[in-house]
């Protein structure tokens, strides 16, 4: 069976500003791909040209086996896209947004209203279902935009960072509204910064930099890459901090991180935790806090690219794109 989306090559570019840079990847029919990179990384831009909305300087790309450039209105048909906020009208009702969306895609008026009574039943909004969309929550919004994307029953749907700004409780409830989807084979591109958003939900990662794949894999493997466990260190005295990074650098021979008053540094193996303990008993140090355990997605990323995928930066990619 061909991949459900395949991307080979893709380059975009916007005046001097390289968005994508020979990016490729391929999601496999009813799972998720995670495509997780900071902002201004390019995922957006890779959103938009595999939903036909930019077409790449260079590269190919089939969605659904249609050529996105070739074929873009069969690659439409097949698809359903939440971008990054919300995107439906403040001024209509939850009903008025489903059917409006409905009857631009053909739907006699009957079925529109059967439709739009579907997905608000579906998305738990059915109650709000004749109020104005303005005085909707942001879970209520975006559960709402989510039911839009699907008023076509797409095959393929795109999210496009769609819990940004979102509460936990929010996120928890659009996240269990992705598994249900995937389990009546839906393929989901899912685009993100959040590290524990992909490890949720994600099948398969595609990790994303400066507008190049940089690492492939599910969220097992990726992990594995930087390191099976790591070590985390929260000295008694916070003043002794500096003194466990520093044996922390010279037994594990790499560099630890420090947050939160905390030091971790990758584990190759389990003799790391006792020589550390050894050589801070040596000099006096005491631990409040020492644990052993799996590198986080974070970890993973900050391994591949050399920092943190979220940083506070503009992304300057899109607003070159909305520009």
């Amino acid at each position: 069976m061909p991949p459900a989306i395949e991307a080979e090559g893709l380059v975009k570019r916007f005046g001097a500003t390289t968005a994508l840079a020979g990016a490729s990847l391929s999601a496999v029919e009813g799972t998720v791909l995670g495509v997780l990179g900071p902002n201004g990384a390019g995922k957006t831009t890779a959103t938009r040209v595999l939903a036909t909305l930019l077409a790449p300087d260079e590269g190919r790309a089939l969605v659904g086996g249609y050529d996105v450039v070739a074929e873009p209105h069969r690659v439409r048909s097949l698809i359903g896209l939440t971008g990054q906020y919300a995107g439906v009208d403040e001024a209509l009702t939850g009903t008025e947004n489903l059917v409006l969306i409905a009857r631009l895609l053909g739907q006699s008026r009957a079925a529109s209203r059967r439709r739009a009574a579907e997905l608000l039943d579906q998305f738990g909004l059915t109650e709000a279902a004749g109020r104005a969309a303005r005085t909707y929550s942001g879970g209520m919004r975006r559960r709402l935009d989510l039911a839009a994307s699907l008023v076509g029953r797409p095959r393929i749907l795109f999210l496009d960072e769609p819990t940004t700004g979102l509460d936990p409780a929010s996120r928890n409830e659009l996240w269990d509204m992705v598994r249900s989807l995937v389990g009546d084979g839906v393929t989901v591109l899912l685009t993100t910064q959040y590290l524990d958003e992909a490890d949720q939900l994600a099948d398969d990662i595609v990790v994303i930099d400066r507008g190049t794949v940089v690492a492939t894999g599910t969220p097992d493997d990726l992990k594995a890459r930087a390191g099976a466990a790591v070590l985390q260190m929260r000295p008694a005295q916070p003043e002794q901090l500096a003194v466990v990074e520093r044996v922390a650098s010279e037994l594990a021979g790499a560099t630890p991180t420090v947050e939160n008053g905390s030091v971790a540094v990758p584990a190759p193996d389990e003799s790391l935790m006792p020589a550390v303990v050894r050589r801070l008993d040596d000099v006096g140090v005491r631990l409040a806090e020492l644990t052993l355990r799996r590198a986080t997605l974070d970890e993973v990323f900050l391994a591949l690219t050399g920092h943190r995928a979220v940083e506070p930066t503009d992304d300057q990619t899109d607003l070159r794109e909305t520009a």
